[in-house]
């Protein structure tokens, strides 16, 4: 089970915190932050083991309890953003294959207004912060 978590959270941070896996290489050992996550829930594991839970309960509420603090993603937020508000833009990036990079940039670049914000689940509908983000993105997009 802990290698399959490990998996599953690895793979979920390529989808949706590749911003958070760049930092990491920088800072300390990604395979460390995952196998300290994982660690952290195999108490959960275990005692959803001794209640008979299926594998497939088990594994979808330890990878929730270990994405909880990750959620909702500032990096997929952001290519909404581009993607729906700075169409061209978007494309550009794309086809020039850095839409990943540029989208990593700018949640570098917003990292002040997700602060201000408290970008959160119960957040990431205020309008304002839609604004302040789109703007941001804007001057970004003019540097």
């Amino acid at each position: 089970m802990q290698k399959v978590l490990t998996e599953k959270l690895r793979a979920y941070l390529v989808n949706n915190n590749p911003d958070l896996l760049l930092k990491l290489q920088g800072d300390t050992s990604i395979t460390k932050f995952i196998e300290d996550k994982v660690s952290m829930v195999m108490p959960m594991v275990l005692q959803l083991l001794e209640e008979g839970k299926p594998g497939y309960v088990i594994e979808e509420l330890c990878l929730n309890t270990l994405t909880e603090d990750l959620r909702p993603s500032k990096f997929n937020y952001l290519q909404e953003i581009l993607e729906v508000e700075f169409k061209d833009q978007y494309q550009k990036f794309k086809e020039a294959g850095v839409l990943t990079y540029e989208t990593v940039n700018l949640v570098e670049a917003c990292a002040s207004i997700f602060e201000t914000y408290e970008f959160n689940e119960n957040t990431e509908d205020n309008r304002f912060l839609r604004y302040m983000i789109i703007a941001e993105v804007h001057d970004y997009l003019l540097r």
